[in-house]
């Protein structure tokens, strides 16, 4: 893409065959357009997937928690846990060793729908057609990439 430096050339900076933004906002775009009609059938947006796959793996969690691993700010966090609440699939509590902490439980029909979403990521995996080991390498890709970005200046 750019020279021995890794660098590219001022020609090259403003273009945009050569943003590599562009690229992972549009992949971004069709991984979430590849889960939405399965995730409609479970009456859940991609972000409410992914809290709910939190939560299945560990209940209750603290939205701080949630927030953490989902690289999400309360201003958008608290909207959407209000709505998966409104579903009846999780419920707020006070943690009781510190009552300024947000739980995060499962409610029975939270558990239950882990069943339902049993089969979405094999057929996401299916339906991007690239080998395990790939698809795990840009996952590593994409999470190092994260972290230095987030890296503060």
């Amino acid at each position: 893409m750019g020279d021995e430096s890794g660098l590219i050339s001022e020609e090259q900076q403003l273009s945009f065959e050569k943003q590599i933004c562009f690229s992972l906002y549009s992949a971004a775009n069709a991984i979430v357009r590849a889960y939405r009609p399965l995730l409609a059938e479970l009456d859940l947006t991609y972000l409410q997937y992914m809290v709910m796959l939190i939560l299945w793996e560990k209940d209750a969690v603290s939205v701080s928690t949630l927030g953490n691993k989902l690289h999400l700010d309360s201003g958008t966090l608290t909207p959407l846990l209000k709505r998966l609440e409104a579903k009846g699939l999780i419920k707020r509590r006070v943690s009781a060793k510190d009552e300024r902490v947000k739980i995060m439980d499962l409610t029975a029909e939270g558990r239950s729908l882990r069943v339902k979403a049993k089969d979405i990521p094999n057929t996401i995996l299916c339906k991007t057609s690239l080998p395990f080991a790939e698809l795990e390498l840009l996952k590593k890709q994409c999470e190092h990439l994260i972290c230095t970005l987030d890296k503060p200046s």
